[in-house]
């Protein structure tokens, strides 16, 4: 795909109607592409396990950024009908399935960064 060309991002084209768009929508915010992260190192977690591990993530953010990956398909959430409520969280087949651009990401990141 030759970005150059306007393949992924053509011109005249809302942004949103694209691939490119689409996977954006989807990992981008503070938290989305780390919490992606996190449950592709652990399996499963439990909310206050992400917290613990997601330096710095407010739980009302953590909560919201959970809902909209669930919404997005992402992530699957499993409720325990038990006393207190037990809630776990992991990767769904198309959550895994990003996690190798991330991984891209990572690494175009640590050969591009600038160590000023």
């Amino acid at each position: 795909m030759d970005v150059n060309r306007g393949t992924c991002v053509p011109h005249g084209v809302n942004q949103k109607e694209t691939g490119f768009g689409y996977t954006l929508s989807v990992i981008g915010g503070k938290y989305k592409m780390t919490i992606l992260y996190c449950l592709a190192e652990h399996n499963v977690l439990r909310p206050n396990e992400m917290l613990r591990k997601i330096n710095g993530i407010p739980f009302k953010t953590l909560s919201m950024m959970l809902k909209e990956l669930e919404a997005d398909g992402l992530i699957l959430r499993k409720d325990y009908a038990q006393i207190p409520p037990k809630v776990e969280y992991s990767l769904s087949e198309l959550g895994q399935s990003i996690i190798p651009i991330l991984h891209m990401m990572c690494e175009w990141g640590e050969k591009n960064r600038r160590l000023d």
